[in-house]
């Protein structure tokens, strides 16, 4: 005489599943869908139970995919294995599952799971020669709302291995920032407190926007710009805008803040009566210790004049490093140069010509001389007549594309856009920048 029933899922069962998984779990069954994903599908997909009297002693969990249906969760108390529970469990999954359309049911199941007679007793197939991927996709659907208000997003997770060259600050940023971050867990075996904020500094168009995007990309957190001067105009002032942002913030699970030319409202404080600045650095002094106590976020600030910068605003404490970031070496104006140069004169162009003359160049300028060359190219193309290649006189009509005789810059435009570039980097900032890291550096 069957002493079990078998009938939809009741919020009041919710104990009951619980006290399935536990025991599942128990006896060494590490299932593949984890228990918040069973909970949510007992009460929006399909789910049955079965009760012996009011006791739930096993539970079929099903989900649709379009025309797919999968096999949630399936369990059964140990003291009621073997009964033909999870047959009927089944059975009566897929025809409450029947109506949605569907053209196959399928489970995945670990390899330490025995009780498979269940699925085989109902036809399913024991397919061979598959492998099961996954992947936690970093932002969850609940976080996505405030980091749009907040006007974050989430960046190409290949950033990090688009910014060629750069091998040392890479490495640094890799190792001190990235790893402990990335694999918490193991960093607290080893003592490690995973870093909360860090300054990166370097002169003008050095890179330091970019290796911010990278660390949040290589990380796969949502990346959040805090631009001061948008938020200057706001009806609480410059301050109470930085204390709600910050406050938002902290509503998201993970996240990396950039705040970009932080020297504007972190600069030395001095003269009396205070100036309205001093308010807003005294306000950030504040948040930054409150941002430090919440896991899994990384605040970097950058600055192109770090000597302006108040001292209270550096000392240990408030920032775990202070890291330089320098012109590009010669391997990634090389990288730079490559992506540059379009693809089909790339073997005809003198690159390593092109990364001695720009040694001293920032990415910046580096684009710009691209940029240039590739244009001058372009009119000289267009606008050339005559076999001889003579520039047209002003007005003419340009050639017709099938006249063209290039078909993009040599290396001569591009050594001529490099002579006619004007370098960011002076040779007095290049100079002061290495005092800077002899004494202001931290890593």
């Amino acid at each position: 005489m069957t002493t079990w029933r078998i009938r939809d899922f009741h919020p009041s069962d919710l104990d009951g599943i619980l006290h399935l998984w536990t025991a599942m779990t128990d006896s060494g069954i590490e299932p593949v869908y984890s228990l918040s994903e069973v909970l949510a599908s007992c009460q929006k997909d399909v789910a049955v139970v079965a009760l012996h009297g009011e006791d739930v002693v096993g539970a079929a969990v099903g989900r649709a995919a379009h025309e797919q249906g999968w096999i949630v969760f399936l369990a059964t108390l140990p003291e009621w294995r073997s009964r033909g529970i999870g047959t009927a469990l089944l059975a009566a999954l897929e025809n409450r599952m029947a109506p949605l359309g569907l053209t196959k049911l399928s489970a995945l199941m670990p390899d330490t799971e025995t009780r498979l007679e269940a699925f085989l007793s109902r036809g399913f197939k024991d397919v061979q020669n598959l492998r099961f991927f996954e992947r936690q996709i970093p932002v969850q659907r609940t976080e996505l709302e405030p980091l749009a208000q907040l006007g974050g997003r989430v960046l190409p997770r290949d950033l990090w291995d688009r910014v060629a060259g750069m091998k040392r600050e890479k490495q640094l940023l890799e190792r001190r920032l990235v790893l402990p971050l990335a694999r918490a867990e193991l960093a607290d075996e080893f003592g490690v407190v995973p870093p909360r904020a860090v300054v990166l500094f370097g002169p003008p168009g050095t890179g330091k926007t970019t290796f911010a995007k990278a660390i949040a990309s290589r990380l796969e957190w949502p990346f959040v710009e805090v631009f001061p001067s948008r938020l200057a105009g706001d009806a609480e002032g410059l301050a109470g805008a930085l204390r709600r942002t910050f406050t938002e913030i902290a509503e998201l699970e993970h996240a990396v803040v950039f705040l970009d030319e932080v020297e504007e409202i972190a600069s030395h404080r001095a003269g009396d009566p205070p100036s309205p600045n001093q308010g807003v650095t005294n306000e950030l002094l504040k948040i930054i210790p409150a941002f430090r106590e919440q896991s899994g976020r990384l605040l970097v600030c950058a600055t192109n004049f770090i000597r302006a910068l108040d001292s209270a605003f550096l000392r240990h404490g408030r920032f775990d490093y202070v890291i330089p970031i320098g012109l590009p070496d010669a391997e990634a104006r090389r990288s730079m140069w490559e992506r540059f140069i379009p693809e089909a004169v790339l073997p005809d162009v003198d690159v390593e010509a092109l990364v001695e003359r720009t040694e001293g160049f920032s990415p910046a300028d580096i684009e710009f001389a691209a940029r240039s060359a590739s244009q001058r190219a372009l009119e000289k193309a267009v606008y050339a007549v005559g076999a001889e290649g003579a520039a047209a006189a002003d007005g003419a009509s340009p050639a017709p594309a099938g006249a063209l005789g290039r078909r993009g810059p040599t290396t001569e435009d591009y050594l001529e856009a490099i002579g006619e570039t004007k370098t960011t980097v002076s040779e007095e900032v290049a100079a002061a920048f290495l005092e800077d890291i002899e004494e202001l550096a931290r890593a």
